[in-house]
């Protein structure tokens, strides 16, 4: 997760055009795409240690949303802070946008 959390803005980088407000929507779909893998790895995670998707989904799609949600909202713990530092190092990489 660290490693995607440093990687993710980058490639959103390439590309998003230079400048403030593009800066702040890398920033924005990066947590967003963060969120949904971290999600996702819970849940594949789940399935990896055995437990059937029959027994996954029988709370419904819903409680399902919101569990695997929670538990990538508590990984935000690791990935947020490393990829906020990424989103921060972008501008240094600017050619025709100042900061």
């Amino acid at each position: 997760m660290a490693i995607l959390a440093f990687a993710v803005p980058r490639l959103l980088a390439r590309v998003l055009p230079e400048g403030v407000t593009p800066l702040l929507l890398n920033a924005f779909l990066a947590t967003l795409l963060l969120f949904v893998i971290s999600s996702l790895f819970f849940f594949c995670l789940y399935l990896w240690q055995g437990v059937d998707f029959a027994t996954i989904m029988e709370p419904g799609l819903a409680a399902n949303v919101l569990f695997f949600g929670r538990l990538g909202v508590m990984a935000a713990i690791i990935w947020a802070p490393i990829m906020l530092l990424s989103v921060a190092g972008l501008p240094r990489k600017w050619v025709k946008e100042t900061w």
